[in-house]
């Protein structure tokens, strides 16, 4: 009942002028702006349960720093994955690594943190509000310093969005950008202000519940 076919949702975002497509347009116009903001040189980013990868891989085609950058994508269904992994070669991007396993298990993230850019895109919203406050958290694990977390999050009522502003504000980040309460979305993007922590092999990150299970009041959203 419960069950989401994560592949064929991400046929929502072609259909032009729908809510997921704005919040991509949103999502990639951040990572941009990341990465205009970031110092010279090699950038690494990761991408937690990354799906095709539509974010990132948009935003580095064609810009100026798409070569300098080292990015790891994971994503749980394979076809997802492949997808991610033809996306990142038809618009030449080698340094684009998408793997399949569990974006929860910090180990595949280890050659790549502390990151210059963090994506949590389509992650938040599937998490009680205690996992969402677990998950920014472990981003002083992450995050570079200096670096940013791009984010996601609906803003369906009770609105979590200022919330999680202030979880990131309280974990050493500040906010570059929110997206308009009015907008049928919500993005943010906070840079990382103190010295990174280590990030031990076998960290659990996060428990995905599903926002279907969610909504639907299958999980509470407090524990």
């Amino acid at each position: 009942m419960f069950d989401r076919d994560w592949f064929t949702w991400h046929e929502l975002y072609d259909t032009p002028g729908s809510k997921l497509a704005r919040r991509l347009a949103a999502v990639r116009e951040q990572i941009a702006a990341a990465l205009d903001d970031a110092p010279p040189g090699p950038l690494r980013a990761i991408s937690l349960c990354a799906g095709q990868g539509r974010d990132l891989i948009g935003a580095l085609a064609g810009h100026p720093r798409a070569a300098d950058v080292q990015a790891v994508l994971v994503e749980l269904d394979e076809r997802n994955v492949l997808a991610a992994r033809a996306a990142a070669e038809r618009a030449g991007l080698p340094g684009v690594q998408a793997i399949a396993g569990d974006a929860a298990d910090a180990t595949h993230y280890l050659p790549a943190v502390p990151a210059d850019l963090v994506l949590l895109c389509g992650i938040l919203g599937n998490l009680t509000l205690p996992g969402v406050a677990r998950l920014v958290e472990h981003c002083t694990q992450l995050c570079n310093t200096g670096g940013s977390v791009v984010w996601t999050r609906h803003r369906e009522q009770p609105d979590p969005v200022p919330w999680i502003c202030d979880r990131f504000d309280e974990s050493g980040f500040e906010r570059a950008y929110l997206s308009d309460p009015a907008a049928d979305h919500g993005v943010g993007r906070h840079r990382f202000l103190k010295d990174p922590q280590p990030l031990p092999p076998g960290t659990s990150l996060f428990t995905f519940v599903g926002h279907d299970r969610l909504i639907n009041g299958a999980a509470p959203w407090w524990t």
